[in-house]
């Protein structure tokens, strides 16, 4: 699962980088189009698109890498069995949260049929606001992963002793 792990990691790692260097040289456009006095009637509303994404997906990799931010002080001090119990807790509140926000994201796509961007209409709205429930699906990828090293017991001992809330809670 290690390997499957890192390939995922890379993955979004390309994803990500391929959304910064795509915002980077929109707004770059933007930039270079308004200084010479023919401003893009899109660039406001793809820079904003391309961010919001860049956000969502940049979630993604960092459920794979463990890296969000959490508060493990007061989770520290438990016994380890204590600490694992409340890791897995709350990494399974994580699951639901993420499953919840994919399915309402699901949910919401037909209501969006027919409504488009404002300067670039032929962009449905669907294609914009997709984003949700592949990321939040993304995530519980990664977020299940991680339960599997906290439930299995042949785990890595921090994880079979209960990561850190900070690697559990996002």
């Amino acid at each position: 699962m290690h390997r499957f792990r890192d390939r995922y990691g890379l993955l979004l790692e390309w994803v990500v980088m391929f959304l910064m260097v795509a915002l980077a040289v929109e707004v770059t456009l933007g930039i270079v189009f308004r200084m010479v006095g023919h401003s893009l009637v899109w660039y406001d509303e793809v820079a904003s698109v391309l961010l919001a994404w860049l956000t969502f997906y940049g979630s993604a990799l960092a459920s794979v890498k463990r890296a969000h931010i959490g508060c493990p002080e007061v989770v520290d001090q438990f016994p380890p069995a204590v600490k694992r119990a409340v890791s897995i807790v709350g990494q399974m509140a994580v699951i639901l949260f993420f499953a919840l926000l994919g399915w309402v994201g699901l949910t919401i796509m037909p209501a969006l049929a027919g409504d488009a961007l404002v300067s670039l209409p032929w962009i449905p709205m669907n294609v914009v606001q997709s984003v949700i429930p592949i990321t939040s699906v993304l995530i519980l990828i990664a977020e299940v992963m991680f339960l599997i090293d906290l439930i299995r017991p042949q785990a890595t001992e921090s994880a079979r002793a209960g990561a850190a809330l900070s690697d559990g809670l996002h």
